[in-house]
């Protein structure tokens, strides 16, 4: 089934991405006058005020504009995207002197690349649920706990003066009671009761997950989240693509920490250099992804690809977008894969806590 709220939000991206944009492409032959401003025109566009000399009224052109409006798709596109995969480097250095009108804005291209992105994965199909699968979980979860517990025990009554060693005992044999239960559980495949186990955990005050974050308030509201998994993907699945522009500030003063010392460079530049680069990824994402619904061995040879491919990227886009040889261009790379990684670790706790409060 489409994601109609995935699809609205592309359409949301694409005429937010166009704000950015002023419209380019064939206009027609000039017709003197602007219609808009009245200025007298010489080619085929008003220098005044920038719209088209000769205005199309056919269903053909209302097309284009559609596609034009919420899709950005012009001839701009077709120059950009080869040039992102191929010549990241040399992009992002032009557009950052100047260079612009030839290209998509790398804010453009990330907004609309980033919604397209979820659009595409929302079509995937959802995995199945493997009842028996799910159940070995939590009875091996279970017994993973209760073996802890009897260590914990055994080390307890050990240390156990002589007037405890009694209670110490009895927890002890309690202990391995629940660890005989638990082992028995295990291999039952989809005839594990579940709904013991969580009774077992509740009269312990346990979550059946183990979720244990130090705050009785987050745990329950953790474990409510949970109690509807498909619920709580899909509105951490929205919460990533709505807030998707985090990862922009979040990475800017990483890129910015390697150039400290090196002048000429701004934070607007690090800022298309991140921007940039984003979108590759996300295009890498949708790549991957589709190979993977085609099947073995296609989407375990693109991941393979992708953890080879992206570092290479990177290596080349720091390369010809800041002017660097070699050897500062390794060691900047190295370092950046670290930072991307952090980063990439904070927008993930930002989006798990906007997903559960």
């Amino acid at each position: 089934m489409v994601d109609l709220e995935a699809v609205g939000g592309t359409a949301t991206g694409g005429l937010i991405a166009s704000t950015f944009e002023t419209p380019t492409g064939k206009a027609g032959e000039p017709h003197g006058a602007c219609a808009d401003c009245g200025t007298e025109t010489i080619g085929r566009f008003c220098h005044n005020c920038g719209n088209a000399s000769h205005v199309h009224r056919t269903l053909l052109h209302l097309g284009e504009e559609l596609l034009h409006g919420v899709m950005h798709f012009d001839s701009r596109t077709w120059r950009t995207l080869p040039m992102l995969v191929f010549r990241p480097g040399r992009l992002t250095r032009e557009w950052c002197l100047g260079k612009r009108t030839r290209y998509v804005s790398p804010l453009a291209i990330f907004l609309f690349t980033v919604f397209v992105m979820f659009m595409a994965l929302s079509y995937a199909p959802a995995p199945k649920e493997n009842s028996e699968v799910a159940s070995q979980a939590v009875a091996t979860a279970d017994l993973a706990r209760r073996n802890t517990d009897v260590a914990n025990a055994r080390a307890a009554l050990r240390e156990a003066s002589p007037a405890a060693r009694a209670a110490a005992e009895a927890a002890l044999k309690v202990a391995e009671a629940n660890q005989d239960r638990a082992k028995s559980r295990v291999g039952k495949g989809a005839g594990v009761p579940l709904d013991e186990i969580a009774k077992d955990l509740e009269a312990e005050g346990r979550s059946q997950l183990g979720i244990s974050t130090g705050s009785k308030k987050l745990d329950a509201k953790i474990q409510h989240k949970l109690e509807n998994p498909e619920l709580a993907i899909y509105k951490l699945q929205q919460t990533f693509y709505k807030f998707s522009f985090l990862l922009v500030p979040i990475s800017i003063p990483f890129v910015a920490l390697l150039f400290l010392w090196k002048r000429g460079f701004t934070l607007y530049d690090h800022g298309v250099f991140v921007l940039y680069s984003l979108t590759f990824v996300s295009l890498l994402v949708m790549a991957v992804a589709a190979l993977a619904r085609v099947g073995e061995p296609w989407g375990g040879l693109a991941f393979a690809a992708a953890v080879f491919i992206l570092p290479m990227h990177m290596f080349y886009q720091l390369q010809g977008a800041y002017g660097l040889r070699w050897f500062s261009t390794a060691w900047r790379s190295a370092f950046l894969l670290v930072f991307a990684s952090i980063a990439a670790a904070f927008f993930v706790l930002a989006i798990l806590w906007l997903g559960l409060v």
